[in-house]
């Protein structure tokens, strides 16, 4: 029988309470109690998508074999619901792929015969896949596969996943993939048996491609699976730096979830929002600065990104927008380079006067 605490912790996850979840755990409430529904804070977690709530629970002793009143488990009652970014967890926690529930279904049956074949479903198959789930497995009850599922839904983005052909050689499917685009070869690549850090000669990872190609949906696929996304090639780039060359806001929210490391130095000894503050990319500047990246970071060419904005930008209004946005994020414009130059100065010599502006505003602060 659940505790007080253990029924105080059940009501919290219903409620996606992660801070009185924190709590209660703190004080002794089991993740793994059951209510008289058989329900825990770790299944609720996992079939209600409360990705913060599951990784406390699994931080906490959620058991990966535990069982619903369908005799299913997290994994499955994620994968019935399309929380895609559950089900990556749940994969790299270790729970069973092709466990069989009450129902004869399998996480990959109930993905397809119980989802609509929407982008989230699409996204949670694939995932299903690539950790190896049986696509040819029939339920128990009626033989159904999942390929004849999808077929007999209609499903025609869930079959493109499920008919993708493995590959001869995993490792350069998965690597040739990843820069096309293919998020459905990927998965079938590592299905069967590509390494999720299978790299190239230049030590380029599967991710890294993809995030050089702004391929999303790659990256989405092995960032749910727990690849690197700091692993650096022989010119020190790694998927999350190479998003500050890139610019690409979309590439970064798909990397964010793998908690790349933001000190992470390329092979100038910036970080990522060095080259982006160069290259004029707003939107990613707006965003990176908000993920408590050290804006005041120096590079090995005496540089900070305030300075890189100024020296090597245009001058115009996407390089003001940059300045404005550096500056109200804590950027130091005091700083100067090796020569002990500031910003302002840099702005003023180049003719830059509305940067010059800027900057003469936050210095009399």
């Amino acid at each position: 029988m659940p505790t007080d605490l253990d029924q105080q912790l059940i009501a919290a996850a219903w409620k996606n309470d992660v801070a009185a979840a924190r709590r209660l755990i703190t004080a002794g409430a089991d993740v793994n109690a059951v209510d008289d529904t058989v329900q825990s804070a770790f299944l609720i977690a996992a079939s209600e998508g409360y990705v913060e709530l599951l990784d406390l629970t699994l931080q906490h002793g959620g058991d990966v074999r535990s069982l619903d009143s369908y005799r299913g488990t997290a994994l499955i009652r994620a994968a019935e619901r399309g929380h895609a970014a559950v089900v990556g967890r749940l994969l790299q926690a270790g729970v069973a792929v092709d466990h069989v529930n009450r129902l004869g279904w399998t996480a990959l049956h109930e993905a397809v015969l119980l989802g609509e074949g929407t982008p989230q479903y699409v996204e949670t198959v694939r995932l299903l896949v690539a950790a190896g789930a049986d696509r040819a497995k029939p339920a128990q009850r009626d033989g159904v596969t999942p390929v004849q599922g999808a077929r007999k839904l209609g499903q025609k983005a869930v079959s493109a996943v499920l008919e993708a052909e493995r590959p001869g050689s995993p490792a350069a499917a998965l690597l040739g993939a990843a820069t096309a685009g293919d998020a459905d070869a990927a998965a079938a690549a590592l299905a069967a048996g590509a390494s999720i850090e299978s790299a190239d000669g230049q030590r380029r990872t599967a991710l890294l491609l993809a995030a050089l190609n702004d391929r999303v949906e790659v990256a989405r696929l092995l960032v749910g699976l727990g690849a690197d996304p700091d692993a650096q090639d022989d010119r020190k780039d790694s998927a999350w730096l190479v998003t500050g060359v890139t610019g690409s806001v979309a590439m970064l929210e798909t990397l964010l979830p793998a908690r790349p490391d933001l000190a992470l130095r390329n092979r100038y000894g910036g970080v990522s929002v060095i080259p982006a503050s160069e290259r004029g990319h707003v939107e990613y500047v707006r965003r990176v600065v908000r993920t408590g990246i050290n804006v005041n970071h120096v590079n090995d060419l005496g540089w900070t990104a305030l300075l890189e904005a100024v020296i090597l930008g245009k001058g115009s209004e996407a390089w003001q927008e940059i300045v404005k946005i550096l500056l109200a994020a804590g950027a130091d414009p005091a700083i100067a380079d090796r020569d002990g130059v500031t910003a302002l100065q840099h702005a003023e010599k180049r003719g830059y006067d509305k940067i010059a502006a800027i900057l003469r505003e936050a210095k009399g602060r």
